[in-house]
């Protein structure tokens, strides 16, 4: 079953967010803002994709993304950044970090299915 690591300093986000991948048939493990999500990375080495927020307390999305990197077994994982944000100098930094898609908020959840969907079609022919 494929793990989709949600991370996201707003409740509501997180529900959201849960109730539209579990739908689809993804286990979600949650974390609270970036330090809870890198612990969840780190406690864990079969999340399939990490779609986390920008702007969260205790570590940002981006940093919190750059840290999973260093983790071997997320070395080539997909990582989404969603936020409400949409300056080019942080898609740049988020790029820079391997963050691979950007969805703004509030996010359309059949379009975040498709890009899903994709990610993981283009993965399994790789494979």
């Amino acid at each position: 079953m494929t793990k989709i690591l949600v991370v996201d300093d707003s409740d509501a986000v997180r529900s959201e967010m849960r109730e539209l991948l579990v739908s689809k048939g993804y286990t979600v493990v949650e974390g609270v803002d970036g330090l809870d999500g890198l612990k969840q990375a780190n406690s864990q080495s079969d999340i399939d994709m990490v779609i986390s927020d920008l702007n969260m307390p205790e570590m940002d999305g981006i940093m919190m993304c750059s840290k999973i990197r260093e983790i071997p077994a997320y070395k080539t994982t997909p990582i989404f950044m969603l936020t409400t944000e949409s300056s080019l100098e942080l898609k740049n930094a988020a790029k820079a970090a391997g963050i691979m898609a950007w969805i703004v908020k509030p996010f359309d959840g059949p379009r975040v299915l498709l890009m899903l969907d994709k990610v993981f079609a283009a993965g399994k022919k790789s494979a």
